[in-house]
């Protein structure tokens, strides 16, 4: 405690000396203090009231051929460190809880340079950087006692809503929260520009029709119930407008936090959203070492943008269709004018590109749209397909492509299967595994070992109806219909459809997740034949069995880690895991449907406050997707699974041993929304400075981040260095 108090009395008079002396005597002392060098920014961040800890320093610059940040932590007496800057000027700042941001400083790399941080005049000041989710916990939603629903003429809840939780998985992960973030500034004003309302109820139910996602908006509030729902919003903003605040202010990086360090670029362009992007071979994170990052735009774009980070240089990856009937995102005209675009259509795109992943040969998979929804004729009834034969299908919504930026050529791979995310299998054939997000009733997959040898498109895919074995007899059989039931005697098809996907290094099954409520994971085991072999089992979310000792809902991303445990984000505000060992009773067998395996399922409480109106464990946290770092590609350890952050501007690193979750936060530009994430070692003798996550704002609406319109969507790269002051 002493030693504590002595180090704190020297940087307070360090601090006040530094603002007495100035040039070389400052940079000399701050060298005293701190080891930097000639790349790096280094100094201590001091406000009226001593030394900051656990605040942000953002170092930006306009210099290089695209936008670059990078943004460290100080540490428990105020020092920061902002390692290895590219040669350029740069606008340097703090920003942190309970401050507003500091005038930016201008300087260059190799010098010293001390801060004064500025605090906030009023908690209302201060709260302006809150991360998203300690404003959307003021939402007051419908309480236990008013389900079930009475429909519109009742209490405005719909009479097929049967709980709380069933109705918080629309407004969370299976609705609103899927495209972007409530809480921001963005959603908790009403902007101005929207018009003149009688009732903030009438302002909201205009605002939710703009732009060319008004429909998908009106179709989520008609889930939730608009008599309800509305005027919830309304009371909502209208609460904040007249001074209500968040009750805690986020916490400030604690520990490990404090190593982190942040690189941000520019990409794609201000009308053009991210889904996601991929850095290297998901089952190799060595492959690809200092190469580009490529990301897709699903419906926004017909490129695949790429970032050099080496050189911080992007650039595009034109897409094409087969087919010139395929649907443009252009067609979609906005309901409703938007407060940022009026009424021009944003989002122009064919390709519809929504999941990239790299091969070990450096090629880009994507699922990508080719043509119209029809299928050819090998994929429907009639057909000699082998997959045909046993399970036609009639449409698919998207396809695959792959880019060889060795050749600079993009090959479109039509597929009788929908798809909408893809993994590779650590198989022979390179089997890259596909969802089709919801619908379609088959998980699809690509032989590319037999693709690249043949270019046969027909040959080389194949895919499988979900069917249970209900007889238990360890073989696919005759099968009943989802709508008919069990027959112990026989087998049975659930009408389900792969959201996430994932293939266990350990055993080589496939995973996917089941959206809705309360949805599931389910097993793939594919046989030696898969059309006819492979046979599914289907693991509930624990909502409802009395065995749980927390009750979760609504998966939507998942991963795996090598141990072959299963993790998924699910609406409750979870970070989710499902071992399959633990199940005590049959895998098979006419009671295996779903509920037989509740306690292989332990759940973790994600950050962040609750809504209001909700007493069940979980947090306000709405997470997109998760990814498990299997070879430690960050620094927290192997098998560490990280969830996105999207309500909390962060990933969410659990420490499975501890249950605490490391917080990755991202402070500027606020708003960031992930969507997916990867990591990629460059160097593996290089330590710290060779490894780390990778990542994109992937939010529909990057006009809503901090910035407005004009901010363009960012890569990030993460890296966790061993303390807050290493080079």
């Amino acid at each position: 405690m002493m030693k504590r108090v002595s180090d704190w009395m020297v940087l307070l008079t360090s601090v006040g000396f530094l603002a007495l002396v100035g040039g070389l005597e400052a940079q000399q002392f701050v060298r005293e203090q701190i080891s930097f060098g000639e790349e790096d920014i280094a100094g201590v961040v001091a406000s009226t009231k001593g030394p900051e800890a656990g605040v942000w320093v953002i170092a930006e610059t306009l210099d290089l051929p695209t936008k670059f940040a990078k943004i460290v932590v100080t540490d428990d007496s105020g020092r920061y460190l902002v390692p290895q800057l590219p040669r350029a000027t740069y606008k340097v700042w703090v920003r942190g809880y309970g401050l507003v941001d500091s005038a930016p400083v201008t300087t260059t790399p190799g010098k010293a340079l001390n801060l004064t941080a500025t605090l906030a005049s009023s908690p209302r000041a201060a709260a302006a950087y809150y991360p998203a989710i300690y404003w959307f916990s003021l939402l007051h939603v419908p309480e236990k006692n008013e389900f079930p629903g009475t429909g519109p003429k009742g209490n405005g809840i719909p009479e097929n809503i049967k709980s709380q939780g069933q109705w918080l998985h629309f407004l969370k992960t299976d609705s609103c929260w899927s495209c972007h973030q409530l809480g921001d500034k963005a959603t908790r004003e009403i902007p101005k520009n929207l018009g003149h309302f009688d009732s903030s109820t009438s302002a909201w139910s205009r605002r939710i029709l703009s732009g060319q996602a008004g429909n998908n908006m009106a179709n989520g509030l008609a889930q939730l119930g608009p008599e309800r729902a509305l005027p919830m919003f309304a009371d909502w903003t209208d609460r904040i407008a007249a001074g209500e605040l968040p009750p805690e202010p986020p916490p400030r990086p604690q520990g490990v936090e404090r190593n982190v360090v942040i690189t941000e670029w520019d990409w794609a362009d201000p009308k053009a959203y991210l889904h996601d992007e991929i850095a290297t071979d998901k089952r190799n994170p060595t492959l690809h070492a200092n190469g580009m990052i490529y990301g897709a735009t699903e419906l926004s774009t017909d490129y695949l943008p790429g970032l050099d980070p080496v050189k911080a240089e992007t650039s595009q990856v034109k897409l094409s269709v087969r087919d010139p009937k395929t649907p443009s995102a252009a067609d979609d005209k906005p309901v409703a004018a938007s407060p940022y675009w009026g009424d021009e259509a944003i989002w122009v795109s064919h390709a519809n590109v929504h999941n990239p992943m790299f091969d070990e040969k450096g090629r880009v998979w994507i699922t990508s749209r080719i043509r119209p929804d029809d299928n050819p004729a090998f994929c429907k009834e009639g057909s000699s397909h082998p997959s045909a034969v046993l399970f036609p299908v009639k449409t698919s919504g998207r396809q695959l492509a792959v880019y060889d930026p060795k050749t600079k050529q993009v090959t479109l791979i039509d597929t009788c299967f929908g798809t909408h995310h893809l993994v590779f299998a650590e198989d022979a054939n390179d089997t890259l595994w596909t969802s089709s997000g919801g619908g379609g009733g088959v998980v699809g997959w690509l032989n590319t070992k037999m693709f690249d040898a043949t270019h046969d498109e027909q040959k080389s895919q194949g895919w499988t109806a979900l069917i249970l074995d209900t007889n238990g007899n360890g073989k696919r059989d005759e099968y009943v219909e989802p709508d008919q039931p069990v027959d112990p005697t026989k087998d049975k098809r659930i009408n389900a459809a792969f959201y996430g996907v994932t293939v266990s290094p350990a055993d080589g099954s496939i995973w996917g997740t089941v959206l809705g409520f309360p949805g599931a994971v389910v097993r793939l085991n594919p046989g030696s034949s898969p059309p006819a072999t492979a046979l599914a089992e289907i693991y509930d979310l624990p909502w409802d069995a009395a065995s749980a000792s927390v009750h979760g809902f609504s998966p939507r991303g998942l991963d795996v880690d090598r141990n072959g445990v299963v993790w998924t984000v699910i609406a409750s505000g979870h970070l989710a895991s499902f071992d399959r060992r633990k199940c005590k009773g049959p895998l098979s067998g006419p009671s295996a449907t779903g509920h037989h395996c509740p306690e292989g399922w332990t759940l973790y409480q994600l950050p962040g406050p609750q809504l209001k109106g909700v007493s069940d464990s979980g947090s306000a946290e709405a997470s997109y997707y998760d990814w498990v770092d299997q070879f430690d590609t960050l620094g927290l350890g192997k098998n560490v699974p990280i969830a996105t952050g999207n309500g909390n501007d962060a990933l969410l690193a659990l420490l499975p041993d501890s249950g605490k979750f490391v917080v990755l936060r991202v402070p500027y530009p606020i708003g960031f929304y992930a969507k997916g994430m990867d990591g990629r070692i460059d160097d593996p003798r290089a330590g710290w400075k060779g490894k780390g996550l990778w990542a994109t704002y992937g939010t529909r609406t990057p006009f809503h981040a901090e910035g407005g319109k004009g901010t363009t969507s960012k890569v990030l790269h993460f890296q966790l260095r061993p303390n807050p002051l290493a080079r």
